[in-house]
C-alpha cells in the first residue's frame, strides 16, 4: 500500500500472455513449446522468486496480467501432460550433459547449474504446487503481494475490432468472467491488448466493474484535457475507469537489448542452444517430425559482445547473477533520483508505472527474475524514497484524480497499431468483421438455443474469438512463424463459417463439433448470447 512517508511510488506490471495453442492431433507440435518454455523459463522462476521473498519476509508488491488464453492452458489437462513430458525430456538431457561434461572446467559447471535449476523448478511445480500454476498465483495474491489483472478474452486488438460493438463487449466480458472463474473474484484491472485504447472502450470496462487499465505514454500526453501530472498519476476517464500511463524512462532501461540491461556481455546468450550445437544423436528428443532441430533451453554461452555465435564465451551463472544485482541497484538508484525530481516538480508524490511483457523476464532475459528479486530486496532495505504499490492500492489511497480522455493509441512500433494492421496482415480484418456480424445475426436468429445447437453456437463464439487474437497479425509482421499464423486465422474463420451454416441448416455434424470442442477447448462456461446484446 502507498504510504505518505515516501516521496513516490513504483508499480511494476508484468503482462503474461500467450495465444491458445493446442494440437492433440499431433504427437509433438513445435508451437506448443511456446507455453512449455514460458512456464520453465518465466512463470516458475517468477513464482520461485516471490516464494523466496515471502520466506524472507521481504515486503513487495507486483502487478501481473494473466491473460485468459494463458490461464486456459494452465488449467488444461492436455497441456499439463505435455508440460510434464517436456520437463522430463529436459531433465534427462541435463543429466546426460552433466555426465558428458564432467571434468570440463568451462562448460561442466554450466551443465550442473542447469540440472540443479531444472530439478528445483520441477519440485516447485509438482511437489509444492501439485501442477496447479493458477493456484500458486492465487495464493500469492491472497498473501497480498501480487495483484492479478485480466485481459481481453483472446487478446483481440479492441480499437480495430470496434466496428462491431458486440465483438469488443465479448472480448472484455469473457475476460472478466474467466478471471472470476479462476480466481474467485471480479477483476479490478485489465490489460488492454497491445495497450490498444480508443475513446469509449472504457464504457465496456465499467460495465464489468473494472477500475483501471494501462496505456502507453503518448495516450496520456495527448489526452484531452492534458493531464497536469503527465504519466505520473492516473486520470479518470469520463466513465470513471482510471487510465495509468507507461513511464518511458524505466521502460527503456529494461526493454532495450542495445541500451538496456539485457544486452550486458555477462548475461546468457539466447540464440545459441545445445539443440543446435550437439550431435543429433544426443538431442533426438528435440528434433521435430520434419527433421528440424529445436531449442532445449540449455544454453552454455554468454552474450560476450558483438561477435558471431561460434565465438561466444562460456556462460558463468554466478557472474551473471552478480550483474543482475548491480543492475537492480542501478535501476533502484535511477528511480530514486527520478522520483525525487518529479516530487519536487509536481508538488505531489509521483507514481512511476513500469509495464513489461512477463516473458522478457526469464525467457528472453534469463536473469530477469533475479533482477526483480534483487530489486525488491534492495528497495526494501537500502532506500526510503519510493514504495512498490499495486495499481488498485494506489487508487484506494488516492481516490481523487483529474478527469481526462486519453488519446487513441497502442504500444509497439510508432504507437498506432501499424504492427497489427499493415499490408502483410490487413486481409484478416474483413473476415473478422464479417464473422462478428454473422455472430450477432446468429444470436438474433437463435436467442434461446439449447442442446446441440447451443453447443454449436458456443463453439462459433470460441472460433471467432480465437481468430481475433492479435498474436496472429503480430507474428506475420515479425516474420517468425508466419505460415502457422496464417493457418490459425484461416482455420478458425473456416470453422466458424461451417458451423454457422450447419446451425442454419439444422444439420450439425456432432462428431466434428465434438472434435472442435476438444481441440479449441478454452472458456468452458462461454455463452454465445454475449454477442446478442446489440451491435
Amino acid at each position: 500500500m502507498p504510504d505518505a512517508g515516501y516521496k513516490g511510488h513504483l508499480a511494476v506490471v508484468l503482462h503474461a500472455h500467450l495465444p491458445f495453442v493446442k494440437h492433440p492431433e499431433y504427437e509433438d507440435f513445435l508451437e506448443e513449446d511456446w507455453y512449455f518454455e514460458a512456464v520453465t523459463e518465466t512463470y516458475l522462476p517468477l513464482l520461485e522468486m516471490m516464494e523466496g521473498l515471502v520466506a524472507d519476509n521481504v515486503p513487495f508488491a507486483l502487478n501481473m496480467v494473466v491473460s485468459p488464453t494463458l490461464a486456459a492452458m494452465m488449467e488444461d489437462r492436455h497441456h499439463a501432460g505435455r508440460l510434464r513430458r517436456y520437463l522430463d525430456r529436459n531433465l534427462n538431457l541435463a543429466r546426460k550433459e552433466v555426465r558428458r561434461l564432467q571434468g570440463d572446467g568451462s562448460l561442466g559447471p554450466v551443465a550442473r547449474f542447469y540440472l540443479e535449476r531444472l530439478e528445483r523448478l520441477d519440485a516447485l511445480y509438482m511437489d509444492r504446487y501439485g501442477g496447479d500454476l493458477l493456484g500458486a498465483l492465487r495464493r500469492m495474491m491472497d498473501l497480498g503481494h501480487l495483484e492479478l489483472m485480466t485481459c481481453a478474452a483472446t487478446h483481440g486488438l479492441l480499437p480495430v475490432l470496434r466496428r462491431n460493438r458486440s465483438a469488443v463487449r465479448a472480448q472484455v466480458r469473457i475476460g472478466a468472467l474467466e478471471y472470476e472463474r479462476h480466481f474467485g473474484r471480479r477483476p479490478m484491472g485489465i490489460w488492454l491488448p497491445e495497450c490498444g485504447y480508443y475513446e469509449g472502450v472504457e464504457d465496456f470496462l465499467a460495465d464489468e466493474g473494472i477500475r483501471y487499465f494501462v496505456v502507453d505514454s503518448h495516450c496520456l500526453k495527448f489526452a484531452d484535457p492534458t493531464p497536469v501530472n503527465g504519466v505520473y498519476a492516473p486520470v479518470f476517464t469520463p466513465s470513471g475507469v482510471a487510465a495509468f500511463g507507461r513511464d518511458p524512462e524505466s521502460s527503456k532501461q529494461v526493454w532495450s537489448g542495445e541500451e538496456g540491461y539485457p544486452g550486458d556481455a555477462y548475461y546468457r546468450e539466447f540464440y545459441r542452444d545445445q539443440g543446435y550445437d550437439l550431435p543429433i544423436d544426443l538431442v533426438r528428443d528435440f528434433v521435430q517430425p520434419t527433421g528440424h532441430r529445436k531449442q532445449t533451453g540449455l544454453k552454455y554461452y554468454r552474450i560476450t559482445g558483438d561477435v558471431k555465435l561460434d565465438r561466444k564465451s562460456p556462460y558463468i551463472p554466478g557472474a551473471a547473477r552478480d550483474r543482475a544485482a548491480e543492475h537492480a541497484g542501478n535501476f533502484m538508484f535511477n528511480r530514486e533520483r527520478q522520483i525525487e525530481h518529479l516530487a519536487g516538480a509536481l508538488g505531489r508524490p509521483p507514481l512511476v508505472v513500469a509495464p513489461y511483457d512477463a516473458e522478457l523476464f526469464g525467457h528472453w532475459w534469463f536473469e530477469g527474475p533475479d533482477f526483480l528479486g534483487f530489486l525488491f530486496r534492495k528497495a526494501a532495505f537500502d532506500q526510503d524514497v519510493f514504495e512498490f504499490t499495486s495499481l488498485s492500492g494506489y487508487l484506494r489511497a488516492n481516490p481523487v484524480q483529474q478527469v481526462s480522455a486519453p488519446a487513441t493509441g497502442s504500444w509497439g512500433d510508432k504507437g498506432y497499431f501499424e504492427v497489427w494492421v499493415n499490408e502483410g496482415n490487413d486481409y484478416v480484418y474483413r473476415h473478422l468483421y464479417h464473422a462478428a456480424d454473422e455472430m450477432s445475426r446468429l444470436c438474433a436468429e437463435y436467442p434461446d438455443a439449447d442442446g446441440i445447437r447451443r453447443r454449436a453456437l458456443n463453439q462459433c463464439a470460441r472460433e471467432l474469438l480465437l481468430a481475433q487474437a492479435s498474436d496472429w497479425p503480430f507474428i506475420v509482421t515479425m516474420d517468425t512463424m508466419v505460415e502457422y499464423a496464417h493457418r490459425r486465422i484461416r482455420e478458425h474463420v473456416l470453422r466458424f463459417g461451417r458451423l454457422a451454416d450447419q446451425v442454419r441448416r439444422d444439420a450439425i455434424d456432432e462428431s466434428w463439433l465434438g472434435t472442435l470442442e476438444s481441440r479449441d477447448s478454452l472458456f468452458p462456461e462461454i455463452d454465445y448470447r454475449v454477442y446478442g446484446e446489440g451491435t
